[in-house]
């Protein structure tokens, strides 16, 4: 009973306080006032609802019992407790996704394979982001920064010196770990909230020498007429160089999935993750905390030139409004999302928030309002995120026998 009052008077109070803005609606060629009491009571139904589950919710997370059916429960993660303990299962589901990816440009229309382009380029940078933030536990904030370098490269070396994608692509990462480098330097003293600060101040410095430097990079105007990958000097149409550069991105996205789950157990990834845990334990152990950072921020920042130069080829025009905090905002809600280190975890999430608002476009509107209340959910119930990062694990044999042999 005390739960439906509290949830009714929450729904009041919405109502009191939407009504001038959603209950009320001006005429002013009769000059009249038309009122909207369907949409006062239908916010406060929904105010309703959402408050008894809130209250729930909170009642279930007392009690110590899960609340949202993820690993360790049902749904989600029973599915992913089968797929581990049977190789047969996981072979199958891989072989069957394969085929699905695979078959989207032929069964999909060109829309479809436009935002799947989109949506297998957010994976390569969330994955990017997920070795400094995730595994590193380094929050950068300007990590689109780096997206803008490799994107800018392509577009100015074609310009300039008529460079084709497959020459630019190397150099927009190289260029992007340079950059990477060069970050890293001045924050190897920095943690936590000052990290944070210093690395949106590089992502706003980069976009406004891009948007300012105007003999070079064009300013506002940005960079046009960015050719698309060729094939063997093919010539294409759009429709085709669209699915050229699908299954282009689908194998870069592949092999960055390969080299970070190769990388996340190497000693390189021990060290970073040792680094997530307790920095002063990690150097008092004798890891080396400059050469870890550093190659934290070149590593995550090699992947994000790698998708610049593939995003100014699949949209053959950039300006510097195509890189602003937004975008590092969604990449890095992407891998908290996903649950930070975890590879399945973060690219789930990187499908649900970019294909979500591109299928639910009668909810346009209300994208920013839906996309803040389930990042304030998950930080409530599952801040850990969707799936967990594993952790390695060491088993060690009981001895038996005599003389204490294994």
């Amino acid at each position: 009973m005390q739960r439906m009052l509290r949830a009714a008077f929450a729904a009041l109070w919405f109502m009191i306080l939407t009504l001038p803005v959603l209950g009320i609606s001006l005429n002013t060629v009769e000059h009249s006032v038309v009122w909207r009491w369907d949409r006062i009571l239908g916010l406060g139904a929904g105010i309703f609802a959402l408050a008894m589950l809130w209250d729930w919710c909170f009642a279930r997370k007392a009690a110590g019992r899960p609340v949202l059916p993820l690993p360790g429960g049902f749904g989600l993660g029973f599915a992913l407790e089968a797929l581990r303990s049977r190789p047969g299962l996981r072979r199958c589901a891989l072989a069957v996704l394969a085929v699905v990816m695979l078959l989207m440009p032929v069964a999909g229309s060109f829309y479809q394979t436009n935002i799947m382009i989109s949506a297998l380029l957010y994976v390569m940078l969330a994955l990017g982001l997920n070795i400094v933030v995730g595994l590193a536990g380094q929050l950068v904030l300007g990590y689109v920064a780096f997206y803008a370098i490799g994107a800018y490269a392509y577009g100015l070396l074609n310009q300039f010196l008529g460079w084709g994608f497959w020459a630019c692509l190397p150099v927009g990462g190289l260029l992007a770990v340079l950059f990477g480098f060069g970050l890293g330097f001045p924050v190897l003293r920095l943690r936590g909230d000052y990290l944070a600060i210093v690395t949106l101040g590089f992502g706003e410095i980069v976009r406004l020498t891009l948007q300012n430097w105007t003999s070079v990079t064009g300013g506002p105007r940005g960079i046009s007429d960015i050719p698309r990958p060729g094939l063997f000097g093919v010539s294409m149409d759009i429709a085709a160089s669209t699915t050229y550069i699908y299954y282009l991105v689908l194998v870069a996205v592949v092999i960055t999935i390969v080299v970070i789950s190769r990388l996340k157990n190497s000693r390189v990834g021990l060290a970073l993750q040792a680094l997530r845990e307790d920095e002063i334990a990690c150097e008092a152990m004798g890891v080396d905390i400059t050469r870890v950072k550093l190659s934290a921020f070149a590593l995550g920042s090699c992947w994000a030139g790698f998708a610049g130069v593939i995003f100014a080829a699949k949209t053959t025009y950039i300006n510097p409004s195509s890189f602003t905090f937004m975008e590092s905002a969604m990449i890095l809600s992407m891998v908290v999302l996903g649950g930070m280190g975890s590879i399945v975890g973060v690219v789930i999430a990187a499908f649900i928030l970019i294909l979500a608002p591109e299928y639910l476009r009668a909810f346009s509107d209300y994208r920013m309002l839906l996309f803040g209340a389930i990042m304030v959910v998950m930080m409530l119930f599952r801040p850990q995120g969707l799936i967990s990062g594993e952790r390695r694990r060491y088993h060690i044999s009981a001895l038996h026998g005599q003389g204490g042999r294994p």
